[in-house]
């Protein structure tokens, strides 16, 4: 695709004319490996098959050139960038392309300006591609708003941030929210195979031994981001001397092992595979060092688990249902602490989200411990599954629809706000089964003190 005309004045430092056409893709050797390595059209794009896959809205919409503005939403490295690339590759309206870090107001109006003059004179669209979009602040935002509504730019922006936290309403209402999902370990295999073997934009040209075992480090480490998997595989490729003293047939190769790309991203391997033994076995012993009250044992479990590039998230699950499983009542803030954890898992990404990860851990660890409403449920599911079926009692039926009270649904019901204590004897279960007996562990101890006396009042 030949280069728009360029038909505005003179752009800022913060603020240029993207040329996506495969032509002007970056093949300096300066230029990082995984900026030479972008895809440069839809069949060489790895991953969100979701997004992208045959039949896929967003795939359409590329393809047939019919895209509304778009919010790219997703942890580095998973290809918003180079998605956007792609969509500036396909598209007839001229791109220009702002990084949020260092553009301000100004630079925003004078995109806006060109993109009016533009549209007015040519009667041609403007993309404006926005990077780190939610760097802008509130004011920043709705200067794009107008435009963004009467379709004089279409907004792409890319952001490491849920939108729905850091971008403004009115511009998240105007605009289709892509979520893009970490890449697995197979697809950033196939990302480093494709750059070892691309004579063109990778590493064809070397003289390279990549152990497989080397490959499949890089693959797990990199924790579903390209961009960090291809700069460690670069920096071992050319730190990497030839072996000058091996056979004729390996003289001159630079093999690279697992040891050398554990130097080249400064971190070693660990015994830990997500779809192994060693994952699970993390998991459980994190779990039942903060069901055994032993907060340095779940710090260190934790640790070498973010270490080893476990996904956050699943760790804040399995945080979540710790707090409620092994400490329940005992201290009910402990699922409140945990849950925020969880949360600020979603908002803030690695690698601060360690932090309230630790926070929330210790709170679990140390809290007083009771598993009562787990072993409750359990008791009450098991009835249930066993076929123990039992007739909700006419008093407590609904009688808020009409003929219900013909049916007696509602009859001799007792309100417990109008009783005593907010307490009154009246039936709930057909039958007399105790399935939730509290301990005598922390808050709930409480609990079953109050419980008591309200099961002697019932029974008397």
């Amino acid at each position: 695709m030949s280069k728009s005309p360029k038909i505005t004045p003179s752009l800022s430092l913060f603020q240029k004319e993207l040329d996506p056409s495969p032509e002007a893709m970056p093949h300096a050797a300066s230029t990082p490996l995984a900026a030479r390595m972008r895809p440069r059209d839809l069949s060489e794009y790895v991953g969100q098959p979701h997004l992208l896959g045959p039949g896929k809205i967003l795939r359409r919409a590329i393809e047939a050139d019919r895209l509304s503005s778009l919010i790219l939403y997703g942890p580095p490295g998973c290809g918003k960038t180079a998605l956007g690339f792609l969509i500036a590759a396909k598209t007839k309206s001229h791109v220009e392309r702002i990084n949020a870090v260092a553009a301000g107001v100004e630079d925003l109006r004078r995109a806006i300006e060109g993109a009016r003059f533009r549209r007015s004179t040519a009667e041609k669209r403007t993309i404006l591609f926005i990077d780190e979009i939610h760097r802008f602040n509130k004011a920043q935002q709705d200067v794009l708003m107008p435009e963004v509504e009467d379709g004089t730019v279409l907004l792409i922006g890319a952001t490491t941030h849920n939108p729905f936290f850091s971008l403004v309403s009115p511009l998240l209402s105007r605009s289709l929210v892509a979520e893009l999902k970490p890449l697995s370990k197979e697809e950033i295999l196939l990302i480093l195979r494709r750059a070892l073997v691309d004579k063109e934009r990778g590493l064809g040209r070397m003289n390279l031994q990549v152990d497989e075992e080397a490959l499949a480090f890089l693959g797990t480490i990199a924790d579903g981001d390209a961009r960090r998997a291809l700069n460690g595989l670069e920096l071992a490729a050319v730190t990497t001397p030839p072996d000058q003293t091996g056979p004729p047939d390996k003289e001159g190769l630079s093999r690279i092992t697992r040891e050398v790309v554990e130097e080249s991203v400064q971190k070693k391997a660990v015994v830990y595979d997500r779809d192994e033994d060693a994952h699970y076995d993390t998991i459980s012993a994190y779990i039942k060092s903060m069901r055994g009250s032993d907060p340095d044992a779940a710090l260190y479990w934790l640790a070498k688990m973010l270490y080893a590039g476990e996904d956050p998230r699943f760790i804040a699950r399995r945080l979540v249902i710790c707090a409620s499983e092994d400490v329940g009542n005992a201290d009910p803030q402990a699922l409140v602490v945990a849950t925020a954890a969880a949360q600020a898992v979603e908002m803030i990404g690695l690698p601060e989200c360690r932090i309230p990860l630790a926070q929330a851990t210790v709170y679990v660890a140390c809290a007083p411990k009771s598993n009562a409403s787990y072993v409750g449920i359990e008791k009450a599911s098991e009835d249930v599954e066993k076929g123990t079926l039992l007739e909700v009692p006419e008093h407590l039926k609904d009688s808020h629809y009409p003929g219900a009270k013909r049916l007696g649904h509602g009859k001799g019901y007792k309100y417990a706000h109008s009783f005593p204590g907010h307490v009154v004897e009246q039936t709930y279960l057909p039958r007399e089964k105790v399935y939730y007996e509290p301990s005598d562990q922390g808050f709930e101890n409480q609990i079953k003190e109050r419980l008591s006396q309200i099961r002697l009042k019932r029974n008397s």
